[in-house]
């Protein structure tokens, strides 16, 4: 793209504090992330003008997630960069990715990217003009790749100093988003993401930044779902210090999404449903192109009302026996007493709190089910129950008590894995193929 004498200033809105401006208004956002700077440009425009309350969104490709800038720059000699699944900031550089966030206008972006090793990353998107980006040390090392978690809590310690020195050298505040809500997307009971969200946010906190936002990714079971984001207001309102400015983002079901369009679009409507039940403040949407390939501009396009229409919708509907309990309306005690419990656990490991993580999965206590990460003991189980909630099947060392009641024991068969997988799918395209069923 070619670079203007004068490139337009990105307008320096602070991302936490434009959300918590949204009074009531659900704030919607993408994943989109091109390689063109011109195709994400137009992508950013087209989000800033979509009609509704959101932000924009530059995802990264793979190899800048694993700092392979050379095979970036090499990929990007093809036609429109067709062998990159998204934008390559550090290839690109501080110039042209402050000309493609211009295109977003009165909007604030985001970087989004995948990273164990985010030192470039976060050196490139502050020089672009650039204040929030998310992730995490333990959250965007063990789900994605090998790389130690050591070295993955090194970086992120070193990295989330530098962004928040170097933004507040440029007069703004930076904001990191955790991953820890998600970690492999499904299958993890919601205690765990609750918990690994809020060390996460800690993580954050103490190493410089004081604007955070807590995740959360849909689950099996919407009235889990609801519980467990109120056990994650109720956590971090216990936990972060009073001058940190903190907000709850939910994702739309990141695990095997439903094959037809009709089902992931229940599926969406459903999410942003749960979004405004459970009281958070931003939803990141997915579209219904994402079981068979990348979305183009139109369907994010299509994806962001949608959801800004469902929210809209459920917010003025009210309480029925056909709809969701509010988050005031549900008991949330045993996910909050599961995830206080592995939250303490841990900080009671080192004040330090990316070495009391690291101590924390060596010996245990924290535990992702079916991680195969070498730093994850794998003793931990998760399962889908007959009522469709997430439980324990196997505990492990985790400092919980031992599955009971209807839990499934003893450890889970790749047979029932591969069912579990394809669960929510599944059941989301059955009712698509029973309401489009012509009688």
């Amino acid at each position: 793209m070619t670079r203007p004498l004068h490139p337009p200033a990105i307008t320096h809105l602070d991302f936490g504090a434009y959300v918590r401006a949204s009074a009531g208004t659900l704030v919607v956002q993408p994943r989109m992330g091109m390689a063109d700077p011109a195709v994400m440009s137009a992508g950013l425009r087209a989000v800033a003008a979509a009609g509704v309350r959101t932000v924009g969104t530059i995802t990264l490709d793979s190899y800048t997630r694993v700092g392979d800038h050379d095979s970036a720059r090499a990929a990007l000699r093809d036609p429109g960069g067709a062998g990159l699944n998204g934008f390559p900031l550090v290839v690109h550089g501080p110039g042209t990715t402050t000309d493609v966030a211009a295109a977003a206008g009165e909007i604030p972006v985001q970087i989004r990217h995948g990273s164990a090793r985010p030192q470039d990353i976060f050196r490139t998107l502050v020089r672009a003009g650039l204040s929030a980006s998310e992730g995490g040390p333990v959250s965007y090392c063990l789900p994605y790749g090998r790389t130690p978690l050591a070295e993955s809590v090194g970086n992120w310690r070193e990295a989330t100093r530098q962004l928040a020195d170097e933004c507040a050298t440029q007069g703004r505040r930076a904001h990191l988003e955790t991953f820890g809500g998600c970690l492999l997307g499904q299958l993890c009971p919601p205690s765990m993401l609750v918990a690994m969200s809020i060390l996460e946010g800690l993580f954050f906190v103490q190493n410089g930044v004081r604007s955070i936002s807590l995740s959360y990714a849909q689950q099996t079971h919407p009235v889990q779902d609801v519980e467990a984001l109120a056990a994650l207001k109720l956590l971090a309102g216990e936990l972060l210090p009073d001058d940190v400015d903190w907000h709850r983002v939910l994702y739309t079901y990141m695990g095997v999404f439903p094959a037809t369009e009709v089902g992931a679009g229940l599926l969406m409507d459903r999410s942003a449903e749960l979004a405004v039940r459970g009281g958070v403040e931003r939803l990141i949407v997915k579209t219904v192109a994402e079981g068979r390939r990348l979305p183009t501009v139109a369907e994010n396009i299509h994806a962001l009302r949608a959801a800004a229409a469902t929210a809209a919708a459920t917010a003025a509907r009210g309480q029925g026996a056909d709809t969701l309990p509010w988050a005031g309306e549900v008991d949330c005690s045993d996910v909050l007493a599961e995830a206080r419990a592995l939250v303490h656990a841990v900080l009671e490991l080192h004040e330090d709190i990316g070495t009391a993580l690291l101590r924390a999965f060596s010996a245990g206590l924290l535990d992702v089910p079916f991680c195969l990460h070498p730093d994850n003991r794998g003793l931990a189980q998760g399962a889908i129950a007959e009522h469709g909630r997430l439980v324990w099947a196997r505990t492990g060392r985790l400092p919980l008590a031992p599955p009971t009641g209807g839990a499934p024991r003893g450890r889970v068969s790749s047979k029932e894995l591969i069912g579990m997988l394809w669960h929510t799918a599944e059941q989301h395209d059955g009712q698509a193929a029973l309401t489009t069923r012509v009688p």
